[in-house]
């Protein structure tokens, strides 16, 4: 079992093209914890508000009637990848780990892989 720390500093390093990631509380907007980033990226202002995204597509499942899970929800730009996976393992509902990619460098499948062996080992 890897803590918080541990779990973002194992994405930023085994998850090649990573260039952030954090655990968010999608029912407050809060990180967790974050990692990475940059001047021109604040990592935590777009952790909160991809908490709207997930209630979003969360509540659009239930006005369809939808009783699935979410496992990924992927959102490209130009040049990121981002990757939203919600945290189903031992009650950790309401959490998300948020992941951004250099899309020049990044594998989306190799990522998605890695964010579910991570979410699979983490302790919150």
């Amino acid at each position: 079992m890897a803590n918080t720390e541990a779990s973002l500093k194992e994405a930023m390093s085994s998850i090649e093209g990573a260039t952030g990631v954090a655990l968010v509380d999608y029912t407050s907007g809060m990180a967790l914890g974050t990692l990475g980033g940059s001047k021109d990226f604040n990592l935590e202002v777009a952790a909160a508000g991809n908490t709207d995204v997930v209630r979003a597509k969360l509540r659009t499942m239930e006005h369809l009637g939808v009783k699935d899970e979410i496992e990924d929800i992927l959102i490209t730009l130009g040049t990121q990848y981002h990757l939203i996976r919600l945290l189903r393992t031992r009650g950790n509902n309401g959490l998300f780990l948020y992941l951004v990619l250099d899309a020049g460098r990044a594998n989306l499948a190799m990522a998605r892989h890695q964010l579910k062996k991570i979410e699979a080992d983490l302790e919150v």
